[in-house]
């Protein structure tokens, strides 16, 4: 659906649910996200995570598959959409270990950016990393994310309490033109 120089973001079938399965087995790759501790999962709560159009709570959010040389690698996606603030949260999960610090996750947000401003017409997009997630921050940065803010000790993650690091990119800035007052 949406091609980059590494990756393809595309739906999300059966086979990837599987695949998400996997990699929320792998303890390494939950830390590397440090949402909720990691924990045994099954199919069918990655099924519900990830193909409703809405959340939990109502909000809604688009999903995507990360696939590189034919394989899907990870999943990322659109979050907490508020049509009226035209602004959403991104997220995006590597969940293949081989492609780490290859580029192919700065691939992935370039597009999912793309996607957001130019398809969407958001005004805004953010997210939030955990402070100890410095491969992840450099990708934000990268893409053109800055450094909004920081929930201190916002979140317990393998035995200590980490930072929370806010970051968000403005459409003017993903533009190159200057903010609107």
């Amino acid at each position: 659906m949406l091609s980059g120089e590494k990756v393809t973001l595309r739906p999300v079938t059966d086979y990837d649910l599987e695949r998400f399965l996997e990699f929320s087995t792998d303890v390494e790759v939950e830390l590397a996200g440090g949402g909720e501790p990691p924990g045994p999962k099954t199919l069918e709560q990655i099924r519900t995570l990830f193909t409703g159009e809405k959340d939990g709570l109502g909000n809604s959010k688009v999903n995507f598959s990360i696939v590189a040389d034919g394989e899907c690698i990870g999943n990322c996606g659109l979050f907490e959409i508020n049509e009226v603030n035209r602004t959403c949260e991104l997220g995006i999960l590597i969940g293949d270990r081989g492609y780490w610090g290859k580029g192919y996750g700065r691939d992935a947000v370039r597009l999912l950016l793309d996607y957001a401003f130019r398809l969407r017409n958001f005004r805004r997009v953010w997210l939030e990393v955990h402070s100890l997630n410095e491969r992840a921050i450099r990708c934000y940065k990268a893409c053109g994310f800055v450094e909004e803010g920081r929930l201190r000790e916002h979140a317990w993650l393998a035995g200590r309490y980490v930072d929370h690091v806010v970051m968000g990119v403005l459409r003017s800035e993903w533009e190159g033109t200057p903010p609107q007052p």
